[in-house]
């Protein structure tokens, strides 16, 4: 049985593929109560919601954020003052493991799960590079596994292996990487199963699990 975040995620999509074509306040503002109605508030209550799944099946608790719809646009050439996309992000708040968070992202055209760390400072970049250096078959072995793709986020990578790494160092290209996320797709099909949003994001979930926990047990 539908869990009714279908819906919310179908106004969702509607409501940010007109605002990618009329970001401006004109636009939002006659729109904003019927977006915190229909579109904030329920996403809110499911982002609760993954937050006990995600908390149950790491076995770690996770406090949920959904991330506001206006921009910071103080330092960008692009003013557009509005998100066109919904985003919601689920951490387990302990900075030193350096566990990595969830994130669920929905778009006009698509909707995705994340799950990494969306940029490194330099003490962790330290811890992360010596595991990539002593655990990167392992690494690369899950990350393959999972069928998700690495997600582009976060600073670019560097251009060269950093010291003391050897420049034909086997997992020269995650050395290089200053963040480290996985994405992927809900699974295809997943409307057809009747089983409702909560449901599809757990699944992701679960498939990006083994991924999460790795790195929170060796960072």
């Amino acid at each position: 049985m539908s869990d009714g975040f279908t819906e919310m995620l179908d106004r969702a999509q509607r409501f940010y593929g007109q605002l990618r074509a009329n970001n401006t306040k004109d636009w939002f503002e006659p729109r904003k109560a019927d977006w915190k109605a229909d579109i904030e508030a329920p996403a809110k209550l499911f982002a609760e919601i993954m937050a006990e799944e995600i908390s149950r099946l790491t076995t770690a608790p996770h406090t949920p954020k959904l991330f506001r719809i206006h921009r910071d646009v103080r330092f960008s050439k692009d003013k557009s003052p509005y998100k066109d996309h919904l985003a919601m992000l689920w951490s387990s708040g302990d900075a030193d493991d350096l566990a990595p968070s969830f994130y669920f992202g929905i778009e006009p055209d698509r909707c995705f799960i994340g799950c990494g760390t969306p940029g490194f400072d330099k003490e962790a970049l330290t811890r992360y590079r010596a595991m990539v250096d002593r655990w990167g078959d392992r690494l690369a072995e899950i990350m393959d596994d999972s069928g998700g793709h690495l997600a582009a986020i976060g600073p670019e990578p560097l251009k060269r292996v950093p010291k003391p790494y050897d420049a034909d160092h086997p997992h020269a290209d995650l050395l290089k990487r200053k963040s480290l996320a996985l994405g992927m797709d809900l699974a295809p099909g997943w409307r057809e199963t009747g089983e409702g949003l909560v449901a599809a994001v757990t699944d992701r979930i679960e498939v990006l699990l083994p991924f999460r926990t790795f790195l929170a047990d060796r960072l």
